[in-house]
């Protein structure tokens, strides 16, 4: 079935989709990975945006119910070159148009990714809408046009939790908050993370270091966090502008006074603004599994995966010292406080999809905490 992608500046990409009759809109970017669709597919980050794989064959390992990252597809689209409808692979229990159709998610293929990508490049990140009603292409451009601007766009709202939760080891319950209080139920660090769109893979491995996980809504204020009496607390990572979460800053400026603290991603960036600094947004963004990153500690180059359209300005910071560096760009990818125990990271040591250079990341949190409570 025919369908149009047509971007905010009037371009247009004729294909098919693979997804049946509908539409979609949101923020066109590329992702570089040539594995991990479906990861990136749950990806709560991607929330508002439709993505464009730039590995031209995807859907050829299908999908299964362990590669998720999240509880349902994310993406507002899918772009590819070409999709596989008949998946060879053990694991695989439906195919990737039945995945998409079942949430309702839509699919373009047979596009020119490559020039998709590169006028990206040129031009930055824009607006964009998929149709399968492709009479009049200049009303698919006007519904492109018609769409939010990422910036100033908070997002943490549709995928954040609405109650507190507790990561099972393969899932998710609800956590039981009486009067304010949580009875926590382990022998390690109790740490309070809050959920702008955590990936089920940071829960695993923050669970790994030993740490007893409470995840609680980003809405949760510096009082409320308090009273349910963590040793630490950790910022997850999410969708969206992060200096449209003002509230969110000032709860972190509040808690960076009072614990051992850690933040991913737009976690990253809001301990960047709630420490007195500024986010811009990135031309294109940075979204792959192959971006070089020096980590300024140890000298170490590692191999990252990544998925975020803002950045904190290095030069807005002050009393911190930088801990990571973009090496194609020069963008700031971590760092830590001089006199608090705070640390932060932009890129995604977790992967999932991904390398797993960077997942030092959590037990150097891991001692941070230790350090700073004695658990």
């Amino acid at each position: 079935m025919k369908a149009i992608l047509a971007l905010e500046d009037g371009t247009l990409f004729h294909g098919q989709t693979f997804t049946g009759l509908g539409s979609a809109g949101g923020e066109v970017i590329f992702n570089t990975g040539m594995t991990g669709y479906q990861e990136v597919l749950t990806d709560p980050s991607y929330t508002g945006q439709m993505v464009c794989m730039t590995y031209p064959h995807v859907g050829n390992y299908g999908i299964n119910p362990e590669d998720v990252e999240s509880a349902a597809i994310r993406v507002a689209g899918f772009i590819v070159k070409e999709c596989c409808k008949q998946p060879s692979n053990w694991r695989s229990t439906m195919t990737l148009p039945e995945y998409l159709t079942s949430q309702g998610v839509t699919g373009i293929e047979g596009i020119d990714t490559r020039a998709l990508t590169r006028h990206l490049r040129l031009h930055g990140a824009m607006r964009g809408y998929i149709s399968t009603d492709v009479a009049d292409p200049r009303k698919i451009v006007e519904a492109a046009k018609g769409l939010p601007s990422m910036e100033g766009l908070g997002l943490a709202d549709r995928v954040s939790c609405d109650a507190p939760f507790v990561w099972t080891g393969n899932g998710l319950a609800p956590a039981k908050i009486e009067d304010g209080r949580y009875a926590w139920p382990g022998d390690g660090p109790r740490l309070l993370v809050f959920d702008m769109g955590i990936k089920w893979n940071i829960m695993r491995l923050l669970s790994a270091q030993g740490f007893d996980l409470l995840m609680v809504p980003h809405t949760t204020t510096a009082a409320q966090a308090k009273r349910l009496a963590p040793d630490a607390v950790f910022l997850s990572p999410g969708p969206g502008d992060p200096a449209a979460l003002t509230d969110l800053v000032a709860t972190t400026a509040e808690l960076a006074d009072a614990y051992p603290l850690a933040g991913i991603c737009l976690g990253h960036q809001l301990l960047g603004l709630a420490l007195g600094g500024r986010t811009y947004k990135l031309k294109f963004g940075h979204h792959g599994l192959n971006h070089p990153v020096k980590d300024l500690e140890t000298g170490r180059i590692e191999i990252s995966s990544q998925n975020h359209g803002f950045c904190v300005d290095i030069e807005s910071l002050s009393d911190v010292e930088l801990t990571h560096v973009n090496l194609n760009d020069g963008t700031l990818e971590g760092f830590a406080h001089k006199k608090k125990p705070v640390i932060a990271i932009q890129y995604h040591p977790e992967a999932a999809p991904g390398p797993h250079d960077s997942r030092y990341f959590f037990a150097r949190f891991r001692n941070l905490v230790r350090r700073e409570t004695g658990k």
